[in-house]
């Protein structure tokens, strides 16, 4: 039986399931069990402080706090984006999983297609990706509140646009040539789709841009969440985030049951993916609670710590079975990841530390969007063509998506400091 990919298009012949469908949770329980959650989630974020009390916490907590934890905790500035310790390294780890999935079962690849199969590590690499996007925009967001006491939505939106937009519609472009001169075949909306960043709800795509649906995700991501902060407030905002990863198991699960005919959007449709990113939301705001926590600081220094990321993995292997996948395994790699990227920010001077944040890793990380959006035209299982057979394809994705760092994404960057600074004056704070 084919297994249940997120992170590829595959032919509609292997999108078939065998299995035997159940019954779904009372409407009466599952009602009272999100009041109940919602109610234990609006008591914690009431009790946690702010991030401008850290310290104060921290104090609270009786113990001192190493320099490490006191980094991970203190809201980031914007000029601290990329330095964030061990995070470029994770989004190396997470585009590589990504580069894994799409590479095995390749023309002369050394990996077997079959692994790719067995665990979906492209989904579990994207949903890394996911994570750390709550974690860095909602930090990023909070430190431009605690300096200002508001948060400019235009700025916002102008920083995005440059950094995202450029070598995407660049890639989006090619893409579109390949199609015009006949070397590709595109599905009939795929460049509409592409272009409007609504791929997501579009299931007949094509290989060629078959990946746009997580972009897509992460736009509609930057287009709410900062508008739903400012609008509701920190705990308003917090608790929407709370109320996300609750019932968004719930959400998946009825489609499963009841849109049988869509089933292949799940887990590609922002209502069903978005409590990846309200867990690194989440993880943002609340780490100054966390880690005044005793409980919490013992559960991140024990070595059975190493338990969590296997139990990511673990979780990631009942693709197979979509009802405990979708209401349990999603939840366990979200939370899962989101201990990761904490423990990871926090420890960053250990022997993992050293390697997240170490130069070459690291500088893989920064790339990792360019690496994202150019891989797959090359890493492509369902085709003969040269361009697609290992090593060339790997070759030939290092180039395109250098390229498209130095050419494209760098200069974009560059051009929107030089309009930043004169469009939106310096604030004091």
């Amino acid at each position: 039986m084919p297994p249940f990919r997120f992170s590829e298009r595959i032919p509609p012949s292997r999108l078939s399931f065998s299995l035997r469908t159940g019954g779904i949770p009372r409407s009466t329980v599952s009602a009272f069990v999100l009041l109940r959650a919602a109610a234990l989630a609006q008591a914690t974020l009431e009790r946690a402080p702010r991030h401008e009390t850290l310290n104060e916490s921290i104090s609270d907590a009786g113990r001192r706090v190493t320099p490490a934890e006191l980094r991970a905790q203190r809201p980031l500035s914007p000029a601290a984006d990329r330095r964030i310790p061990s995070l470029d390294g994770l989004r190396a780890i997470s585009i590589g999983l990504v580069v894994l999935s799409h590479l095995a079962g390749t023309e002369r690849s050394p990996i077997n297609g079959r692994v790719a199969d067995i665990l979906p590590l492209g989904e579990l690499g994207v949903r890394v990706f996911f994570v750390i996007s709550g974690f860095l925009i909602t930090n990023l967001l909070l430190d431009e509140w605690n300096r200002y006491g508001t948060i400019s939505l235009s700025r916002f939106y102008f920083r995005r646009t440059f950094r995202i937009l450029p070598p995407y519609y660049t890639l989006i472009l090619v893409v579109a040539i390949g199609a015009f001169l006949q070397l590709i075949r595109l599905a009939p909306a795929d460049l509409v789709h592409a272009v409007t960043y609504s791929s997501n709800y579009y299931a007949q795509r094509s290989w060629w841009v078959g990946h746009t649906w997580s972009l897509a995700v992460e736009e509609q991501f930057y287009l709410l969440w900062p508008a739903v902060l400012l609008l509701a407030g920190r705990r308003g905002a917090f608790a929407v985030a709370t109320a996300v990863v609750v019932i968004s198991p719930f959400v998946r699960l009825v489609l499963w049951h009841f849109a049988a005919s869509n089933t292949n959007g799940i887990g590609h449709g922002f209502e069903t993916v978005a409590d990846s990113l309200a867990i690194g939301c989440l993880l943002a705001g609340l780490a100054s609670w966390l880690i005044a926590q005793s409980w919490y600081r013992r559960m991140l220094a024990s070595p059975a710590f190493l338990l969590v990321p296997l139990i990511v993995l673990a979780a990631s292997a009942f693709h197979e079975h979509p009802r405990v996948y979708f209401f349990a395994s999603f939840t366990l790699m979200n939370v899962g990841a989101a201990l990761c990227v904490h423990w990871a920010v926090m420890y960053h001077k250990g022997v993992v530390g050293r390697f997240l944040n170490a130069r070459p890793v690291a500088f893989v990380g920064v790339i990792s969007y360019s690496i994202y959006l150019w891989q797959q035209l090359f890493l492509n299982r369902y085709s003969q063509s040269a361009l697609a057979t290992f090593p060339l394809n790997i070759i030939l994705m290092a180039i395109a998506s250098l390229a498209s760092f130095y050419l494209v994404e760098r200069p974009s960057l560059a051009t929107r400091h030089r309009l930043e600074v004169r469009l939106f004056p310096r604030r004091r704070g």
